[in-house]
């Protein structure tokens, strides 16, 4: 059904460009009361965290008719968490002043995940007059606490791990064979959190695509970890092949200078399309990233980026012959629990296994490269490198680069519980390019 639903997509988006129509799939029918009845939604990211957590949660509650431009996320520089928390606070308070103001609620929802739960425990604790205003707190496979925080009404999600962890008062619910992010974007976390939020279970737990039409997508390129905005930098969007992967036109669709803290958008595109994004540098190798089909509007894109010779790329061998590749996904990859777990393909070859994605080691982001530049593929053990970084792991592959009109990578993946696709990206050389494949969590 996945393959299918990627299949028809794929077809739409030919019939789309071709006939230039842009007809909007409406979401089901919004509450009584219209914009005016939802109230604001604000996430709170965990460690090593941002927005893009939160991605498909946003774009189910846009499917079930939330306003897209009430779901928010508060993001901050995990690492300094500890001697930031009073900025972090007067943000949250100007961002919850601001939306109350625009939307006309009386208050706003707020969600944390992991290190986030920290935050806002601490923002709800700290003041009578800041609890007062959130209506709902959605804890998210975070800290335990003996009252809901500040006494506001909670709801407590919990993820695997010790089943004896609650918040005295509060709703908790256990989804044990979950991981830890999984407990944020899942459809059975969405169906909790929008009864709590609602008081009813949503129309819809699938995102809605606005099908032929046109969705509107924002967001920020940031430096991972900590959320700060690049600068002197353009961005370049270009549609690509849903085939291929490569660029229908030499020219971008769009092209804009990235300053401040990151942000881009609103930015037109074809709901059931392919998109690269690409940050163009002066000193830096050009950095892409692959999408799968955004399906509808979406504000909470990120590309995580470094400064040249810092972060993580600086770890990662680069030469002429191959390419190098990152694969995120908000949901964990699991390669050592067989037909439960997850499989990854790239060109063909088996990636995944117990020794670089074990289950508990909670992966998000895989560094695939030529460790070493030397055209040999190891998997028998994680670069450890990578492996010692939270929620990453790295794996020694050769992936063959060209010229990027001469060659592709092909990236298998067949998601635990349901889901297989083909995702097909340029060979850019490592030497001058680096390539990130962002995959859906559903």
């Amino acid at each position: 059904m996945h393959t299918l639903r990627r299949r028809t997509l794929a077809l739409l988006t030919g019939i789309a460009v071709a006939a230039g129509l842009s007809v909007s799939t409406a979401p089901p029918a919004a509450d009584a009361g219209a914009a005016t009845s939802y109230r604001p939604v604000v996430f709170v990211h965990g460690s090593a965290g941002s927005a893009s957590q939160f991605q498909t949660q946003a774009k189910r509650l846009a499917s079930n008719g939330y306003p897209i431009d009430i779901i928010e996320a508060q993001e901050y520089d995990s690492p300094n968490v500890a001697t930031i928390l009073p900025r972090i606070y007067a943000e949250l308070d100007a961002r919850i002043d601001r939306l109350l103001t625009a939307s006309g609620a009386d208050k706003v929802d707020l969600l944390a995940h992991s290190l986030g739960t920290f935050v806002v425990q601490g923002y709800l604790g700290s003041s009578p007059t800041r609890a007062g205003r959130v209506a709902h707190y959605v804890n998210l496979d975070g800290r335990t606490a003996a009252a809901p925080p500040g006494g506001v009404s909670t709801l407590a999600i919990w993820g695997e791990g010790d089943p004896a962890r609650a918040i005295s008062g509060a709703t908790n619910v256990y989804f044990p064979d979950q991981s830890h992010t999984q407990t944020v974007s899942s459809e059975e976390s969405f169906r909790e959190i929008f009864r709590f939020f609602r008081g009813r279970a949503p129309h819809t737990t699938r995102i809605v695509p606005q099908l032929l039409g046109t969705a509107r997508v924002s967001g920020r390129a940031v430096l991972f970890p900590s959320n700060v905005g690049v600068t002197g930098a353009t961005l370049e969007v270009y549609p690509v092949s849903p085939l291929t992967g490569r660029r229908l036109s030499n020219r971008p669709a769009h092209r804009l200078p990235l300053a401040g803290d990151g942000s881009f958008g609103p930015i037109p595109v074809l709901a059931t399309a392919r998109y690269e994004f690409a940050i163009v540098r002066s000193d830096a190798p050009t950095h892409h990233f692959y999408f799968q089909p955004f399906l509808r509007s979406d504000s909470f894109v990120r590309l995580l980026t470094s400064r040249p010779g810092e972060g993580l790329s600086a770890l990662i061998d680069t030469s002429d012959r191959h390419t190098a590749l990152t694969i995120q996904r908000q949901k964990e990859w699991w390669g050592d629990q067989g037909d439960a777990g997850d499989q990854l393909w790239i060109n063909g070859r088996s990636v995944l296994n117990a020794a670089n994605a074990p289950r508990a080691k909670r992966t998000i982001g895989i560094f695939a490269f030529d460790d070493g530049s030397d055209r040999v593929t190891d998997l028998t053990a994680p670069l450890p490198e990578f492996f010692s970084q939270t929620f990453m792991t790295g794996m020694d592959v050769f992936i063959p680069a060209a010229p990027a009109h001469l060659g592709l990578v092909s990236i298998g993946v067949d998601q635990r519980g349901g889901g297989f696709d083909v995702i097909n990206v340029p060979n850019w050389k490592s030497s001058e390019h680096r390539v990130t494949l962002n995959v859906d969590d559903f």
